[in-house]
């Protein structure tokens, strides 16, 4: 989708069209970061993650919006429905984004780039909305296609050009390639995909580690990964980035009820326990750490989990810090019963 949570905003409530907006943040600049920012702030070079301070310096006449979750909920849920007049295989990557293998479509349309197109429609025809696609013959290339003429793009990239195609991408372009990576590949000389072929696997796992041999794969435009519709569910978490930095212990505690109150709901409905819990902290400086512990029996009560997760918060030391995101996990599950003997459809959840 394209700049999702702001084109939803932009969608129900006329007044913000053609405006620039940023979900997420602070009007105030006192802490927060942008969740999403619509294409008329990104033309003063506003982008996600980047701090609301930053971004009113960059764009003084940015309005912030207070994110609505369960509005992205729905209509991602909307979004998915199309798709499944087409395809049941179906891999959701975030509310905003999934996979779609469309080898056999339910429609018989009988082309992969019909099929995209008639999901852009839909989507536009009921949902107000504008979804970019990428067309290829797996998920590596499908996803990079898909960022390449955004926004309301729709690119095809057939067996013939995956070659060449990969071969001039940028090494940051490459899907699982952060900052860090990128930086290090550069310092090899190693700046676009036609470089990567230049080093043997060995080569690559010896720099990169495990990831390496990913990456020289995916540098031939090769990756045999399917699309997985129901990926076993290894966590359950939920986490929320506030508007202003959290100063106060009370406040912290606040939203780690809210937030465990979330987790505890999502496992009583997918029927698990787990045995770790792990609190995620982002502080505003942006630096970011976790902390678990482990349980030897299964758990999923509230209280165990809102009361673990307010210890694990104070073994940081939290006095006079400043914290901008509070998420919490559970993982190492047990299933309470049979999944087949279950009414629900496991899904990829989201975190919030």
């Amino acid at each position: 989708m394209d700049a999702f949570y702001a084109s939803v905003e932009q969608r129900d409530y006329p007044e913000l069209r053609g405006k620039a907006i940023a979900v997420g943040g602070s009007p105030e600049g006192r802490g927060g970061v942008v969740a999403t920012a619509s294409y008329e702030a990104r033309k003063f070079g506003v982008k996600s993650a980047m701090p609301s301070k930053r971004a009113l310096q960059l764009c003084p006449e940015i309005i912030f919006i207070r994110p609505r979750f369960a509005a992205y909920k729905e209509v991602s849920q909307q979004i998915r429905e199309i798709f499944r007049r087409y395809t049941d295989l179906i891999e959701p990557l975030s509310l905003d984004e999934a996979y779609l293998d469309v080898t056999v479509d339910k429609q018989n349309v009988g082309s992969a780039i019909d099929v995209a197109k008639l999901i852009k429609q839909h989507i536009k025809d009921e949902l107000q909305l504008t979804a970019s696609a990428g067309v290829s013959i797996n998920k590596f290339v499908a996803k990079i296609a898909s960022d390449i003429n955004k926004p309301d793009g729709l690119t095809f990239i057939g067996p013939s050009s995956i070659e060449s195609f990969m071969e001039k991408l940028a090494v940051e372009k490459f899907f699982g390639v952060g900052k860090v990576t990128a930086a290090k590949m550069k310092s090899l000389g190693l700046h676009t995909g036609a470089d990567l072929k230049r080093l043997s696997e060995e080569e690559m796992a010896r720099h990169f580690g495990k990831t390496g041999r990913f990456y020289y794969q995916i540098a031939r435009g090769i990756d045999d990964r399917e699309v997985q519709p129901n990926r076993e569910t290894k966590s359950i978490g939920a986490e929320d980035t506030f508007p202003y930095d959290l100063m106060d212990i009370d406040e912290m505690y606040t939203e780690l009820d809210k937030i465990s109150q979330t987790v505890a709901n999502r496992l009583k409905n997918y029927n698990l326990k787990g045995r770790t819990i792990t609190l995620k902290v982002k502080y505003s400086d942006f630096r970011q750490i976790t902390r678990s512990q482990s349980f030897l029996q299964p758990v999923g009560d509230l209280e165990i989990i809102q009361q673990t997760a307010k210890d694990l918060l104070l073994a940081t030391s939290p006095e006079n810090s400043a914290i901008r995101l509070l998420g919490v996990t559970l993982s190492n599950f047990q299933e309470l019963q049979p999944r087949e003997k279950r009414n629900d459809h496991p899904d990829q959840l989201e975190l919030f």
